[in-house]
């Protein structure tokens, strides 16, 4: 299978279950001289303590440091239940550090500790796996947390099973044997063939194409030390990861629709933000062009559940021009403040429109005029929008790997004003957004799709309806004017031809700043991306969006 990382396969396996004994190499790079043996027991036992000895406060770095070299040391050297006792949750840390000898057969384990930063510590893991006659050479960093035990106070490592791999998620395995599912060779639209190594982002969709792909494509499968998932990552629609190759299996070929100019311009603007997102679409067809996430471990761009902000005012819109409670160059309010259910809603930096129209709120994305709204409206009425013409809500999107499909939930009162500036409890991710605005370019939903319907006859999603072609029009020009004159205007001022945009913040509990949104089209391009923590949509998704778009020719 080439240089393809990371692949997605099922659990048809035949996982090793024969005990390894863990080689006993100390490793105490990074650390100072503190003992080993120093600040507790040798066998990490504790003794019961009274409220008087339970002890309180900062952890020092000789705490740290010590639990830390201890855990990795009784790791390293095979002794689980050592291990385990200096954790604070040892029944859990006992299962998974034997099912890593025994399941993933992981030997002549070293663990060597790097340089901590307040209770984490990060380290490196090399090791040997083996199966049958092959065996192969792992490496791979890690990191743990020290914290105090909430029984004693004394310093313990905080358990969760990304100690033992940073993917492992509650529930998930390692396991090395045959694997259930031949992996795939994916192509992009021109026929060049699809890695990691040139396309980062793409390990996710990799895994998913394997997932839905593999025993369909012809290919054969090889032996591998492989994620599997657990019932919580199954919810979260994460497929199963390689995460070594010991012995090459035959791919079978999948064809994407995925653009190899845009993809790497896509992976390029979202590796200058530490959490970005983006999805560009061709309106006319639904066929994905690109697709990157800056962080490679979970695919936000395609699973993301995010509050989209202001970018839902699209959706909005439409509604409230079809119900004439507004309209494109009528007058429409937009005050300081509006309260609805109990809430009192304000516009950025408390700014008013007097005498202003509905094109100028939307354009300078004014929250005050939409919610001015709900009394007017059905608590499902947002919710019906966002279905029938947008395709949104429905969970039946089929485009070829796992995506979440967008949440726009039935809500009252003051949740449900909040709803319609993308708030309360609306959820999207860039695909999504990706698609509304190529429905507002195309005229009509056309679900995307990453891999053409008629290479498994699969039925792709429709909407129940369209938009006239007086609100259609209406909604393209307060799009056309935002990109030329409002929030979107600096993002876009390089895009020429047909243009329109939606800059979108959506607050988020305990961050200090905004999720940063903006969907946008040109042409036959449409795209949204998503900057987390980043601020104001328009300086920070903004730049990213339109420069694909600007790619896109």
């Amino acid at each position: 299978m080439g240089n393809r990382r990371n692949a997605a396969e099922r659990r048809r396996t035949r996982p090793a279950v024969l005990g390894t004994v863990v080689a006993v190499v100390v490793g105490g790079a990074g650390f100072g001289a503190y003992a080993l043996f120093g600040g507790g027991a040798e066998d990490g036992t504790r003794t019961a303590s009274t409220a008087e000895d339970v002890k309180t406060g900062p952890l020092s770095a000789a705490e740290v440091t010590g639990t830390a070299e201890r855990f990795l040391t009784a790791w390293q050297s095979g002794k689980v239940s050592e291990a385990a006792a200096l954790t604070d949750a040892p029944e859990a840390a006992t299962a998974l550090l034997t099912a890593y000898a025994e399941d993933a057969r992981v030997k002549d384990v070293t663990l060597t500790p790097g340089t901590l930063t307040g209770g984490k510590v990060p380290f490196a893991v090399r090791g040997t796996v083996s199966y049958e006659e092959i065996s192969k050479q792992l490496a791979y960093d890690g990191e743990l947390t020290v914290v105090r035990g909430a029984q004693d106070g004394e310093p313990v490592v905080a358990w969760q099973p990304s100690v033992v791999h940073p993917e492992l998620k509650d529930g998930d395995r390692l396991v090395t044997g045959e694997a259930g599912t031949p992996p795939v060779k994916a192509l992009d639209r021109d026929g060049g063939e699809l890695t990691t190594d040139t396309y980062p982002s793409l390990a996710t969709v990799l895994d998913g194409l394997r997932e839905k792909y593999g025993e369909k494509a012809g290919g054969e499968a090889g032996v591998e030390l492989r994620i599997v998932r657990g019932k919580e990552s199954e919810k979260a629609k994460l497929s199963d990861r390689t995460v070594l190759e010991l012995s090459e299996g035959t791919p079978g070929t999948v064809e994407t629709t995925l653009s190899p100019s845009l993809q790497a311009a896509a992976e390029a603007q979202v590796a200058k933000k530490e959490r970005a997102s983006v999805v560009v679409l061709r309106p006319s067809t639904g066929e994905i062009l690109a697709v990157a996430n800056s962080s490679h471990g979970f695919n936000t761009a395609f699973q993301g559940s995010l509050a989209p902000g202001s970018t839902m005012k699209v959706i909005t819109s439409s509604m409230l021009i079809e119900k004439d409670l507004a309209g494109m160059d009528e007058k429409h309010p937009c005050p300081k403040y509006f309260s609805y259910g109990g809430w009192k809603f304000q516009n950025d930096d408390k700014f008013e429109i007097k005498d202003g129209t509905f094109k100028a709120s939307f354009a300078r994305s004014c929250n005050t005029a939409f919610i001015s709204q709900a009394p007017e409206l059905k608590d499902d009425d947002l919710t019906k929008q966002a279905q029938q013409v947008f395709g949104l809500g429905m969970n039946d999107w089929q485009i070829g790997v796992p995506t979440f499909d967008g949440s726009v939930p039935v809500q009252s009162a003051a949740p449900m004003a909040a709803s319609l500036i993308g708030q309360g409890g609306v959820r999207m991710n860039p695909l999504n957004m990706a698609s509304v605005s190529a429905t507002v370019q195309s005229g009509v939903f056309r679900q995307p799709y990453l891999v053409s319907p008629e290479a498994d006859g699969r039925k792709l999603a429709t909407a129940s309806r369209t938009l006239s072609a007086d609100t259609l029009a209406q909604l393209r020009e307060m799009m056309s004017y935002t990109a030329s004159y409002g929030t979107a205007a600096e993002a876009m001022a390089s895009v020429s031809g047909q243009k329109g945009a939606k800059t979108g913040s959506a607050e988020v509990d305990g961050q200090k700043k905004p999720n940063g949104w903006f969907t946008a089209y040109r042409g036959d391009l449409a795209a949204a991306g998503v900057v987390q923590k980043g601020g104001h949509g328009g300086s920070t998704a903004g730049p990213i969006v339109a420069e694909l778009l600007k790619s896109g020719g």
